[in-house]
């Protein structure tokens, strides 16, 4: 049984470079990997990374010109784009194991 009156101190805030940051959202751009992978791999939490990508992505865009409806389909592909990257990975898996599987 707990007991009510301790209460649990909250981790203290780390906090990373600019540097850090441009780097962990440049790996999830240019690699197509997960944002949960990625973060994992960093030793950061994936709605921290997740946020950095989002926010990279709102400059960008507002920073293009690009119209908010533009801007939603663009959301839409990049969505898709990933599903595919990750379909097409697990293809590979599949298709790697049952070729090593199969009798010669």
């Amino acid at each position: 049984m707990g007991h009510d009156n301790e209460r649990r101190q909250p981790r203290p805030r780390r906090k990373f470079s600019d540097e850090f940051k441009r780097d962990a959202v440049d790996l999830v751009l240019t690699t197509g990997r997960p944002v949960a992978e990625v973060a994992a791999e960093l030793g950061i939490y994936d709605s921290t990374l997740g946020n950095w990508v989002r926010r990279h992505q709102d400059e960008q865009a507002a920073g293009s010109g690009i119209a908010p409806d533009e801007r939603a389909r663009l959301k839409e592909l990049e969505a898709e784009n990933a599903k595919l990257r990750m379909e097409r990975d697990l293809l590979k898996r599949t298709v790697a194991f049952w070729v090593k599987e199969s009798p010669q």
